[in-house]
């Protein structure tokens, strides 16, 4: 006897259950939405799964290790530090499950439905959710897509056990003797310097002029300078050309400087960029617009051309970062409940998890003059801050970018210790309109990081206090 497909109505509908998805469903819900959210894979999505937090777990971890070595300059000295990284994976897997887990509940707790499928859309108001055994047919009023994305395969190097993706790369069993990474983005650059802390023998093969090259130049020169430091080589010209695999490594060839050469190692771990995961939805089915490269073209409420469709996340234009999907699933959630709520990229922020860290928000010096502006550029060093030297971590700087006729906030870049906690309050500030007074006049706790902010606002002033 075959049952009949008959299908279930629903009121909005969320495909894909990433940083972007779960939490566009939430905000959905407490708008008053009957919200159904549908992945094929675990909640939580790449971020969660095997992205931002088990990589942060990983580079936490090669810290620790690397900190156990010793400091001299401390007096601290060791012996015989060893690591069983079968337990550190292990570690890195409890974190995982605790957030996978923790998402499940604040979806069921917000009366979200979960399902488990592949989506794939008939038209405009309808899907069919796929599973192992069964096809069930949706329909729906709105529906936010947000699909995420994967790592772009390059030809010449087809994923294997020695030719890795950021996947394999964060699920190793052991740690290699030898590594390439091929790619010297935020991916590649974050990995290749967690292995590295692990005693890892590390080249970083980029076929651009430099890497991290979406942050300025004297940004990248302190990273390049720690992880001289570390002993990873960076080839910066170099384009990889194929890989020959073994039993127990592979061989990498490249060329640079108009030669070609060749590098043993234990794993080549590929990190080019992403592609967006729009290429097996059925989106041609309902004639969504999209670009060349697959990305889903949207208006400022994360609208498609298909005027109850909705797309967020990296299958849209722009980098493709957690908190800027988080933020896209708010701004199509309430778009749907009839706020005028529209997405505003200025205030997202880029980190890199690198020694030392990076961060960015707002404008630059030069995007800003781009963009018009008369700027001022003030710049405080970590060097001149107490906090900062007791934690032995003097490298870096925080800038901040204002405009010059009364001193609003427009970007900041920090390079140093906990930059990525630190961008938050430049973030406020331009979200806020606020001025480099606003900033210098906020009481900053002794001693702390956070001073540097407050120091680097009263240069903009033109008043510092720590420094001449």
């Amino acid at each position: 006897m075959v049952v009949g497909d008959f299908p279930i109505e629903l009121d909005t509908l969320v495909v894909g259950a990433g940083p972007g998805g779960y939490v566009a469903a939430i905000r959905a819900a407490q708008e008053g939405q009957n919200v159904t959210i549908v992945d094929k894979g675990n909640l939580g999505g790449v971020c969660l799964n095997v992205g931002c937090i088990p990589s942060k777990a990983l580079i936490q971890a090669g810290h620790r290790y690397e900190h156990a070595q010793g400091a001299d300059d401390m007096g601290i000295q060791t012996e015989n530090v060893s690591i069983d990284f079968s337990k550190t994976q292990e570690w890195k897997g409890q974190v995982v499950n605790k957030l996978t887990g923790g998402v499940e509940s604040l979806l069921k707790g917000n009366k979200v439905d979960i399902v488990k499928g592949e989506v794939y859309f008939v038209d405009k108001n309808t899907v069919k959710v796929m599973d192992d055994k069964n096809s069930q047919t949706y329909t729906f009023n709105n529906c936010i897509i947000g699909t995420g994305s994967r790592p772009i395969e390059l030809p010449n190097f087809k994923y294997s056990d020695r030719v890795i993706n950021s996947t394999g790369a964060l699920n190793l069993s052991e740690i290699p003797e030898k590594m390439v990474v091929i790619g010297g983005g935020y991916i590649g650059t974050e990995l290749g310097t967690a292995y590295a802390n692990f005693g890892t023998e590390v080249t970083i093969l980029e076929g651009q002029e430099d890497i991290l090259l979406g942050f300025e130049k004297q940004m990248r020169q302190l990273v390049k300078k720690k992880l001289k430091k570390k002993g990873v080589n960076v080839v910066t010209n170099a384009m990889a050309q194929g890989v020959e695999e073994k039993e127990d490594g592979v061989t990498v060839t490249y060329e640079a400087k108009g030669e070609s050469q060749t590098i043993d190692a234990d794993y080549v771990l590929v990190t080019v960029g992403r592609k967006p995961n729009t290429d097996e939805l059925g989106l041609e089915q309902v004639g969504i617009e999209m670009s060349d490269k697959g990305l889903i073209q949207i208006d400022k409420q994360c609208r498609t051309n298909i005027d109850n469709i909705y797309a967020i996340g990296d299958i849209v234009d722009g980098p493709p970062l957690a908190h800027k999907a988080s933020y896209e699933g708010k701004i199509a959630a309430e778009a749907i409940s009839g706020h005028a709520s529209e997405i505003d990229y200025l205030g997202i922020p880029a980190v890199v998890f690198s020694e030392p860290e990076l961060a960015t928000v707002g404008h630059t010096e030069e995007s800003a003059k781009e963009a018009g502006f008369e700027v001022k550029a003030a710049k405080f060093p970590f060097a001149a801050n107490g906090r900062a030297l007791s934690l032995n971590e003097t490298e870096g700087f925080l800038k901040l970018v204002t405009r010059k006729e009364d001193g609003v906030v427009l970007g900041g870049q920090i390079a140093g210790a906990n930059a990525s906690d630190m961008i938050a309050e430049v973030g406020l500030a331009i979200e806020s309109g606020m001025t480099a007074e606003d900033l210098a006049l906020t009481i900053h706790a002794h001693p702390s990081l956070g001073e540097i902010t407050m120091e680097a606002a009263e240069v903009a002033l033109g008043k510092p206090i720590h420094t001449v």
